[in-house]
């Protein structure tokens, strides 16, 4: 019973909010703990707040992250709001739980110089049209891999691609980046024409050694590799808050960028005029003493 409900939650959240399935996937492990902690239960109106408050004091005890604990009670409140408004059920143990606050932590990004010296690493073209193209558009790991040849337009210098709620944007690339990518396409027709028994040409632009689209895992390694250049530990997303802060240090409007980003919010977009501002700070000092 209760497992019916949760799969027909997991279906409304891929079908009707066009969530990404990294998300479901997490939305799904948040539901299942739950769920397993309180196994003696088989129907869902026995749930009550006192179960969600000895789930959350569970999660303290077991040095659960403040984060992680957020994201799950997070997670539960979303399944009981969508078992009230949409499967008509009556009450909602959650709704009175409240979400214990978590300091922010500021993103990690590269300063120019760092950029400047990774740029100058060694790398063949694939990673180096990879590496701009992250850089010079700020795309999510997710995006980057699923983009499509079809929607990168050479003539105005953008790319068209579905974000999370399969909210589509379009963002421009400057001239480094096209350069790249011109480059790493020339290359990439003459391997595919080498490999005559492929039937179908693969729709997506950046591909692998075997004419497959390239892995979040693929790029997750290159990126961490080239973080070595500057002794940083960095992922894709490192790129993306750099790409968001650089914009706002050299004047860019917020709302352009929460647009560039695909943030849903604005709010979610502000925490990188603090690490501009924190920028400032460090420069000013470092002159003035």
């Amino acid at each position: 019973m209760i497992l019916d409900l949760v799969s027909k939650y997991l279906s409304y959240l891929e079908i009707e909010r066009g969530l990404s399935v990294n998300t479901i996937a997490a939305y799904k492990n948040d539901l299942f703990l739950f769920f397993e902690y309180f196994n003696k239960i088989n129907d869902i109106e026995e749930i009550k707040r006192g179960h969600l408050s000895e789930y959350i004091k569970h999660l303290g005890q077991n040095h659960t992250n403040p984060s992680s604990i957020t994201r799950k009670i997070a997670s539960i409140k979303g399944f009981f709001r969508y078992l009230c408004s949409v499967c008509g059920s009556k009450s909602n143990p959650a709704l009175s739980i409240v979400t214990p606050k978590v300091s922010k932590k500021l993103p990690k990004v590269i300063n120019m110089d760092e950029i400047e010296k990774m740029f100058k690493e060694k790398m063949d073209l694939r990673e180096q049209a990879v590496f701009e193209m992250l850089y010079a558009t700020g795309l999510r790991v997710s995006e980057l891999v699923e983009l499509e040849i079809k929607n990168i337009d050479f003539k105005n210098n953008s790319i068209k691609t579905m974000g999370k709620g399969a909210k589509e944007r379009i963002i421009p690339f400057g001239i480094k980046a096209k350069t790249a990518l011109n480059a790493y396409f020339k290359e990439r027709d003459v391997t595919l024409k080498v490999s005559t028994s492929r039937k179908k040409a693969p729709t997506k632009a950046f591909l692998n050694d075997f004419g497959e689209k390239i892995t979040r895992q693929w790029v997750y390694t290159f990126i961490r590799g080239l973080g070595e250049v500057i002794n940083k530990t960095i992922s894709p997303h490192t790129i993306r808050h750099t790409f968001a802060t650089h914009l706002l240090e050299n004047g860019a409007d917020l709302r352009v960028v929460q647009e560039l980003l695909g943030h849903e919010n604005v709010v979610t977009t502000q925490i990188y005029t603090h690490i501009s501002k924190k920028h400032l700070k460090e420069v000013y000092f470092a002159i003035n003493g």
